[in-house]
């Protein structure tokens, strides 16, 4: 008996047990990265991963089905054909995992884990299974360590953007750069928006800093400059 389903798993031709046994198996590896995500707090976690990887290997599965069917095996049908759609496809769905926050981005890494998903989607219904298991595992060293890495490369710095609303139009800065000097943050780039009608200026400030810097102090000493109207951070290391 349990040879015959391993004979059906590693059957190259479709067949129901191998069929179940590669959904199976690309929902778990998604769930697995999309387990990962959720604990970073994006808003795509496992059930979006499981699906992503289970949609793309049953379309891998329907790709190698239609030729076997009903072109038989003395004819050329294309089993790319659907899987090639799924990857141009796929990224609308990273495309709605990426927030546009006025000079910033978020979810890029989601985005990407999103499309390398479907490939290991792909690659399971294609009967890969230990190329899609090494995959999965990869992605989650690579999520897991290279973040520590770059912690270790840049001193603990954390990368976050300092969104500041001033009542009037800024023509200098270098007021509001001082703070972060004396705060010792570390300004990265900086983004200016104008509102002419309204006479207001938007300021967007990508600082790098660590666990010890003083926001709070940080932010009292930009609203003593004076016009403030609203200052805003935002954490942009998990994305």
């Amino acid at each position: 008996m349990l040879e015959y389903l391993i004979d059906q798993i590693n059957d190259p031709n479709v067949n129901t047990i191998g069929s179940i046994f590669k959904l199976l198996l690309s929902l778990t590896l998604g769930a697995i990265v999309g387990l990962e995500r959720r604990h970073k707090g994006q808003i795509a976690g496992m059930r979006t991963f499981a699906l992503i990887t289970m949609g793309a290997a049953l379309a891998m599965i329907i790709s190698i089905y239609i030729p076997q069917i009903y072109f038989g095996e003395t004819e050329n049908g294309d089993p790319e054909r659907i899987a090639a759609q799924v990857i141009s496809g796929i990224g609308f769905l990273g495309a709605g995992a990426i927030i546009q926050m006025k000079g910033s981005v978020r979810g890029l890494t989601t985005a990407a884990g999103i499309w390398v998903s479907a490939c290991i989607g792909l690659t399971v219904g294609a009967g890969l299974y230990l190329v899609s298991i090494m995959a999965c595992a990869t992605i989650i060293f690579v999520l897991l360590t290279f973040e520590l890495c770059e912690k270790h490369l840049f001193h603990g710095g954390e990368m976050k953007i300092v969104r500041l609303k001033v009542n009037h139009i800024v023509t200098d800065a270098n007021q509001y750069r001082s703070s972060f000097k004396d705060f010792k943050v570390r300004i990265s780039d900086e983004y200016l928006r104008y509102d002419y009608h309204l006479g207001t200026t938007v300021i967007n400030f990508m600082v790098r800093s660590n666990s010890q810097t003083d926001f709070i102090g940080l932010f009292n000493d930009l609203h003593s400059k004076g016009d403030v109207l609203s200052l805003t951070l935002t954490n942009e290391v998990n994305n």
